[in-house]
């Protein structure tokens, strides 16, 4: 090898250990994307009684039942058996709805409770967000009055669509990352209904900033035997250990990608059990049906 060529070689070789080291300088564990493996979707099913389908959440009370909501409109809710049909409606009266985003089932003094995050905020502006909770219907009649959970961000109005209760009706709110970073807030176990309560931020927000719109979170849910939370985008759905994300630490434990689906506007996830997941989104436009789909995974 000439001297030039040695030179030239051995500027190569420093250019390239530049480049990894800023590589690797930039790398962070959350920055990794592990497969989600045994994970697969079922069918989309066609909802036509859910064109804006947001929240999903699974019966305690009634096997096989699945409740659902719309972004819009009346304000009740839907109910599906678990192929994506519609089986019914229950009308909620008294409930005032700003921006209705996500649904859950969780325990309460009533056994059994259903929980609305009213807490969207497109333009970061709402000076409190609400979560209503109330006994989960056995049947189509109204339930009882709803309890109202007022709450409002250390740091700000934030927009959110994911709304997290723990086997133990612990409260999390997951914001969006449309506003600001994706973070993570728990409501005070002592909140009380009818007051307003200021949310703890868990650690700090997810790396990287504002999310791209195919990586905003549309929702989440915690499998039921409380070991495993999804966060899903219309792109995907994340697993992470529960451990871990209440303890603020965005450490992904698997990631299913959801382009082959084909959903027009993903925005609901829910545990059927802990290895079976149900999907509700968007028709794409208020005269589209919405949709429904089934995951099924080998964790």
């Amino acid at each position: 090898m000439t001297d030039n060529a040695k030179k030239m070689n051995t500027r190569g070789w420093g250019v390239r250990a530049a480049v990894l080291a800023a590589v690797l300088s930039s790398w962070s564990p959350a920055m990794a994307q592990p497969v989600a493996v045994g994970c697969r979707p079922g069918q989309l099913v066609r909802v036509p009684g859910l064109p804006e389908g947001s929240g999903v959440a699974v019966s305690r009370r009634t096997p096989g039942r699945v409740w659902a909501h719309n972004d819009s409109g009346e304000g009740g809710l839907v109910a599906l058996n678990d192929r994506g049909a519609v089986t019914g409606h229950v009308p909620l009266p008294g409930i005032k709805i700003e921006n209705w985003e996500a649904l859950a089932v969780g325990p309460c003094p009533d056994g059994s409770c259903l929980f609305i995050g009213d807490i969207g905020d497109n333009e970061a502006r709402r000076r409190q967000v609400t979560v209503y909770r109330f006994a989960e219907p056995e049947g189509s009649a109204p339930p009882a009055a709803a309890e109202a959970f007022h709450a409002t961000y250390p740091d700000g109005p934030q927009d959110a669509e994911a709304l997290l209760v723990t086997p133990k009706g612990d409260l999390l709110i997951v914001t969006k990352g449309e506003t600001g970073a994706v973070g993570l807030y728990r409501f005070p176990r002592d909140a009380k209904p009818g007051s307003a309560s200021r949310l703890e931020r868990v650690g700090k927000p997810r790396e990287g900033g504002k999310a791209s719109p195919d990586d905003r979170i549309t929702d989440g849910a915690i499998s039921p035997s409380g070991d495993r939370i999804v966060l899903r985008t219309q792109r995907a759905l994340v697993f992470y250990s529960t451990t871990d994300l209440l303890a603020g630490t965005w450490r992904e434990q698997g990631r299913l990608d959801l382009a082959s689906l084909g959903e027009p506007q993903g925005e609901g996830v829910t545990f059927a059990d802990n290895s079976t997941l149900y999907l509700v989104g968007e028709g794409g436009g208020k005269s589209q049906p919405g949709t429904f789909a089934r995951v099924t995974c080998m964790f």
